[in-house]
């Protein structure tokens, strides 16, 4: 067998990579955790002993870390006075949580994927399924993490407003709004906050994070209009003028299924807004996106076993697009579906029936 050594080589330097890269999240997943990113924000540099002593660690774990973020380029080391500083940019994404590239929060998912190895490995020996509550309890903290700067800096100011005439009719007094698969309900609180009028609805079927939703909203000043019930997809209840699935459906066995239930429970004129991760409608373009190593990666963990575990198991993983997700519309008998928005983790679809 003749080997292009180069060939060969570039792909030892692209696996070294990946290799630096998934322990640098690990890493990243620790600092978050361990306040580190919180105490450095101020970009002062600091030695490893006072960050060690402003956050109660130990001193010599804490030099490890540094020179990890260090190596990574996360941090900037300054070898004549041997200190760290965080950049103001870098502070963006891992320290300011209200910050809109806030990154580090969402990091322990990808922790959890690691932790869980054993029963994805054997969902594939098995029937692919692997249900979402079965999971590790880090994935439930980090997936809402991950969601939530998308959902606080777009879902009220860009998403909605794109949606024919729903913001208008959100701001009157009474209005009802569904947040199916609501998970730590993250979407339904930005919603009550942005909509005071409003009452909203969320259900998940795990009810752990139901009781995170609830905790979630009481600490917002909102548990008054954001409640949440334990309730499958395929089960809730009400008439609604809106009703949302964010970053959900795709998880779901019966999308079909769901989606025709959910228009059952419409308002006249009432509207679903659906939310998914990006991808093209072109799998050799979706293999050239900057997110797709996670988000396939995601999908063969967490999303795809999930539908694999429900009934009819229609498995349409993180990346089906919007041509997977206009048919799912289709065949459940809604006459109207449309993209109106995107960022480059999300695309946005209004459909109406």
């Amino acid at each position: 067998m003749d080997i292009d050594e180069d060939r060969l080589q570039r792909f030892m330097g692209s696996f070294m990579g990946d290799m630096g890269g998934a322990t640098t999240v690990l890493m990243v997943s620790l600092g978050d955790e361990l306040g580190f990113y919180d105490a450095m924000s101020s970009g002062t540099p600091v030695a490893a002993t006072e960050l060690a002593e402003a956050t109660g660690c130990n001193a010599r774990l804490t030099q490890e870390w540094l020179d990890q973020q260090a190596a990574a380029g996360y941090v900037v080391f300054d070898a004549d006075s041997g200190t760290y500083a965080l950049p103001a940019e870098h502070a963006m994404a891992l320290a300011h949580r209200q910050s809109p590239v806030f990154v580090a929060g969402g990091t322990v998912a990808m922790v959890a994927m690691f932790e869980d190895f054993e029963k994805v490995a054997a969902a594939f020996r098995g029937d692919g399924g692997l249900a979402w509550g079965d999971h590790s309890d880090l994935l439930f903290r980090g997936t809402a993490e991950f969601f939530r700067p998308g959902y606080q800096h777009h879902l009220t100011t860009d998403w909605i407003p794109a949606l024919d005439g729903v913001a208008q009719r959100l701001s009157d007094t009474g209005s009802m709004i569904a947040d199916v698969g609501c998970g730590h309900g993250i979407s339904s609180v930005v919603m009550a906050q942005a909509y005071p009028g409003a009452e909203i609805h969320g259900f998940d079927y795990h009810a752990p994070s139901i009781d995170a939703a609830r905790e979630g909203a009481g600490i917002a000043g909102v548990g008054d209009r954001a409640h949440f019930q334990v309730a499958a997809a395929d089960a809730f209840r009400g008439t609604f003028d809106l009703i949302c699935f964010f970053d959900c459906l795709h998880d779901m066995g019966d999308p079909v299924g769901i989606a025709r239930h959910a228009k059952a429970q419409l308002n006249d004129g009432g509207t679903v807004m659906l939310v998914e991760p990006f991808a093209h409608s072109d799998k050799v373009a979706n293999h050239d996106l900057p997110t797709a190593k996670m988000l396939y990666g995601a999908s063969t963990a967490i999303c795809t076993p999930n539908s694999l575990s429900q009934e009819v198991g229609r498995a349409m993983g993180a990346q089906a697009g919007e041509p997977g997700m206009s048919a799912v519309f289709a065949e459940a008998g809604y006459s109207h579906f449309r993209r109106v928005a995107e960022t480059p983790f999300n695309l946005v679809y209004e459909a109406r029936a």
